[in-house]
């Protein structure tokens, strides 16, 4: 039996609660194609995200750890994957478009530059004076424009809907002025989903590392009241953390989270009652949320974060290193952009030279920056 677009976009459709986001309700693309027989459009948009450059890329770019700092710790493609696993599972119980949320997801952190955070501060650093640096307006520009893989278009095409989750999605960083997109209402519940699992995976996977690397102790953490009911609902008596042990922990931790989300987002959507799409983007605050209990805990885990594994030494060198590297590469490409690939090259006479080379030093993952660092400022380095 073969099921056509038609047919899954009409499964979809009575399978969705009434203020999800229907592929067959899509906008469309900003240029036209024809749309596949067999997938909607949002799993078209999924598929195309997955295959592009950008996302392979992810695998070699820091979440915490710089990619040389160890083959278990999390990669911003692990972390991706994990955003996305989350995204779906909270989309599924919702009613929510899993295929949109999945879609956002995967797209989010495409313009996430080398070395993480520190990568991404000190582009926006150097930047300062042109435009400024931020991942989440890179991933738009990532999907609209950098990515070449059409001939009568730049970027994916993607649907208006993913593009606005992708711009909407960051809600402490809205680019929707920056891109064009209307600021009158608010993300999707799909574009709410995915920074809620953003958010949860970033918080749980982060401690998880931190634990797995020693940075941070089960003893430390017992501050922290989240801790503490993780440890009691999962019935560790608090001998050894071994690695099986961790892994239950990360567990109920991730399960607790998710509960929270689920449960305090259908009481605020049965007390909203939104009756379309756009009633649920139009209320003027997020339907999708923790508790406020758990908001609060998760403040504390966020501020324990920061303060014991963020600001560790070991951390705090990496990063030091990542932004000595950056500033040197920018600099460099910056008084002689003739060093730039081709690609790159041709768009000087169409940008500012600074965003040319930070879209370039963006794209690059941590190892090759850190070999392109070598082969500039280390004359004993073959090129």
């Amino acid at each position: 039996m073969q099921r056509n677009r038609q047919q899954l976009e009409q499964l979809e459709s009575d399978a969705l609660a009434p203020y999800a986001l229907a592929s067959g309700s899509s906008r469309g693309r900003l240029h036209h194609e024809p749309e596949p027989r067999y997938r909607t459009a949002f799993q078209r948009d999924r598929d195309r995200i997955v295959h592009c450059a950008a996302f392979r890329l992810l695998e070699y770019k820091t979440q915490v750890f710089v990619n040389d700092a160890g083959d278990y710790f999390r990669t911003r493609l692990t972390h991706t994957l994990e955003v996305a696993q989350i995204g779906r599972t909270l989309a599924r119980a919702l009613g929510a478009n899993e295929d949109l949320v999945e879609a956002i997801c995967l797209a989010h952190d495409l313009g996430h530059p080398p070395f993480g955070h520190a990568g991404e501060g000190i582009l926006n650093q150097l930047m300062a004076g042109c435009g400024g640096f931020n991942h989440n307006h890179q991933s738009y520009r990532v999907v609209t424009k950098l990515e070449r893989r059409y001939h009568h278009w730049n970027g994916l095409n993607l649907t208006l809907e993913t593009l606005e989750g992708i711009a909407k999605h960051e809600t402490d960083y809205d680019v929707s002025a920056l891109v064009g997109i209307a600021e009158d209402t608010g993300p999707s519940i799909e574009a709410q989903i995915a920074n809620l699992a953003d958010e949860l995976a970033y918080n749980a996977h982060d401690l998880d590392d931190g634990l797995h690397a020693g940075l941070i102790t089960a003893d430390e953490l017992g501050q922290l009241e989240i801790w503490r009911r993780v440890v009691e609902h999962s019935g560790w008596n608090g001998e050894q953390l071994d690695e099986v042990v961790r892994h239950s922990l990360i567990r109920e931790l991730v399960g607790m989270l998710v509960d929270d989300v689920l449960t305090q987002s259908a009481d605020n959507l049965e007390s909203a009652k939104p009756q379309s799409a756009a009633d649920a983007q139009r209320h003027p605050q997020p339907l999708v949320t923790h508790s406020e209990a758990q908001k609060r805990d998760n403040a504390a885990l966020k501020a324990f974060l920061f303060n014991k594994m963020y600001r560790h030494y070991r951390i705090v060198r990496m990063q030091a290193r990542a932004e000595h590297v950056l500033q040197a590469l920018y600099d460099s490409y910056v008084k002689a952009p003739l060093q730039l690939p081709d690609e790159y090259r041709a768009k000087l006479d169409q940008e500012m030279r600074e965003r040319v080379v930070a879209d370039y030093l963006a794209s690059l993952t941590d190892r090759s920056a850190i070999q392109q660092y070598r082969q500039f400022f280390e004359p004993l380095t073959r090129s």
